[in-house]
């Protein structure tokens, strides 16, 4: 069975700075997979190679079988990938509502219309349609961010430390929203994230970053304290 994203000898730098130093990684279809790693490391560099919104110096990126290495980034959107940047930038005067469809327009996928699971997934959001993005919660800002990249209906989701900053019981929540995309929805999900527990309680499988390699790598089950404590304790 062939990965449903690969990455095969990703190298990336800025000017004469190696960033990113011959990643491989392969992330099965319907499955959640975690980027783990100290600050400044090159999690969110690397998630935005396989994105599209920086060009790789070298290496190749697969998904579901066909390499999208020279596709931009609306194109690869098109294809079926939805990213969600850390620190959410949602826009702070447009509504809800307003936000969620600037999503579609960005995707240029030809649909006007928001889906309608997207407020079932996001109550919260479906209580708020009117209100602005800026007067929301941070966690409340972090469902819309989610939604905003899901009214595409990628089958490739792409988030980038969507815990950071919220509450521990939202955190559940999106945790929980997280995994049923991938159950309900088979979407498939890749995502740099700091908080252990969270990785343990819902990825399938973890890949460790320490300057711009891959050191380590495995199910969430073999994700133990002397890893944790190796590689991610500050």
């Amino acid at each position: 069975m062939s990965a449903f994203l690969k990455v095969s000898d990703m190298e990336f730098a800025y000017g004469e700075v190696s960033v990113l130093r011959g990643l491989d990684l392969e992330v099965e279809e319907g499955t959640i997979s975690c980027v783990m790693g100290r600050n400044g490391v090159g999690k969110t560099t690397f998630l935005r190679n396989v994105v599209g919104l920086e060009k790789s110096s070298a290496g190749k990126v697969f998904m579901e079988g066909s390499d999208i290495t020279q596709m931009e980034a609306y194109e690869r959107a098109v294809r079926g990938i939805g990213y969600v940047p850390q620190g959410r930038q949602i826009f702070p005067l447009l509504s809800v509502e307003e936000n969620l469809s600037v999503g579609l327009e960005a995707a240029n996928t030809g649909e006007r219309i928001i889906p309608e699971n997207i407020f079932t997934t996001f109550p919260v959001l479906d209580q708020m349609r009117k209100r602005k993005g800026g007067d929301l919660s941070g966690g409340q800002q972090q469902q819309l961010a989610i939604a905003r990249a899901l009214v595409t209906q990628p089958k490739l989701l792409v988030l980038d430390e969507p815990t950071e900053g919220i509450q521990p019981n939202v955190i559940t929540q999106i945790g929980e929203i997280i995994r049923s995309l991938v159950e309900e929805q088979g979407m498939t999900i890749l995502l740099v994230e700091q908080y252990v527990d969270f990785v343990r309680k819902f990825a399938h499988s973890f890949q460790v970053m320490n300057r711009g390699r891959f050191v380590a790598k495995g199910n969430t089950s073999e994700l133990d304290e002397s890893m944790v404590k190796k590689h991610l304790s500050v």
